[in-house]
């Protein structure tokens, strides 16, 4: 621990990666583009060099949301260079959250075990 200073509670890039989360989510909100729908910053990782990040998506319809992010791009980078204060700004890559994606499939699977136990059950009792 350095002396006269505080510990870090958690390493650079953690901070980065919420910062820059929350300013694309912010700017997200400011952009009239239809093809976005319903968007949702998810998460943001951040390359340790902090010059790549990869913004984690969950959207409907998420190829139109692809292609509309791809479109504004440069307008979210240039609002990470305004609102931030770092040597370089990330270049920005845009994909679907796995763990969304996960989550509609289970829950899919769940709904059609419901299903299933409750069609059994109206069976059984006839």
């Amino acid at each position: 621990m350095r002396r006269g200073k505080s510990p870090r509670r958690y390493p650079r890039t953690a901070r980065v990666n919420e910062v820059l989360r929350e300013v694309v989510a912010d700017e997200l909100e400011r952009i009239d583009d239809e093809r976005l729908g319903i968007t949702t910053v998810t998460a943001v990782e951040v390359s340790p060099d902090l010059r790549h990040a990869v913004v984690w998506l969950s959207s409907e319809p998420a190829e139109e949301a692809g292609v509309a992010l791809g479109e504004h791009r440069v307008r979210l980078q240039a609002a990470i260079g305004r609102q931030l204060r770092l040597k370089r700004t990330p270049g920005l890559d845009f994909r679907p959250d796995p763990g969304v994606l996960t989550g509609e499939r289970v829950d899919a699977i769940l709904r059609e075990v419901h299903r299933d136990e409750h069609g059994e059950e109206e069976d059984g009792g006839a």
